[in-house]
């Protein structure tokens, strides 16, 4: 049943990141919900099958993006490996540790894809990262904040973390 989920779950942000983020930009800003639903699945249903979450949905988006096949296979199945070693380590997420979280993974999977497309003299780091990778990860940072928020408004993140019927 897992596995059902989790394809749904990738499909509809394959989706998702394909036909509606154009329209939410801010600043042609665009969220990563990939790497914020990797990490809500690590957090909340550990490192295993957030690391396998995190590989099968970084090459599904790589398919139908720019984005580089091996970089973003890499920075998701990182995301949502460490996101389920620290749900493990932490006994309570809060916010704060989510959002500090995100901002921290999405910058460096941004540097990482920076890297990986070999800029040339003219393109600096501190251009990438001023103007692409800190404002995403901020806006990663909202959009996970704010996902955080309504699933813990609307359920017991402490049952669900546990598996426990409502």
């Amino acid at each position: 049943m897992k596995v059902f989920v989790y394809v749904c779950l990738v499909a509809a942000l394959v989706a998702a990141h394909a036909t509606l983020l154009p329209y939410i930009s801010v600043w042609d800003v665009k969220p990563d919900i990939g790497l914020v639903a990797v990490c809500f699945v690590g957090l909340l249903s550990g490192e295993f099958e957030g690391l396998l979450v995190g590989l099968f949905l970084g090459w599904a988006m790589s398919l139908f993006s720019a984005a580089d096949l091996a970089a973003s296979m890499v920075a998701k199945g990182t995301v949502g490996f460490l996101a389920g070693l620290a749900g493990r380590q932490i006994a309570q997420v809060s916010p704060a540790v989510l959002v500090s979280g995100l901002v921290v993974a999405s910058t460096l999977a941004g540097l990482m894809t920076f890297w990986s497309l070999k800029p040339n003299d003219q393109q600096d780091l501190w251009w990438a990262f001023r103007t692409v990778v800190l404002p995403q990860a901020c806006f990663d940072a909202v959009v996970g904040g704010v996902c955080y928020w309504l699933i813990w408004s609307r359920l017991n993140l402490d049952r669900l973390a546990e598996g426990q019927e409502f």
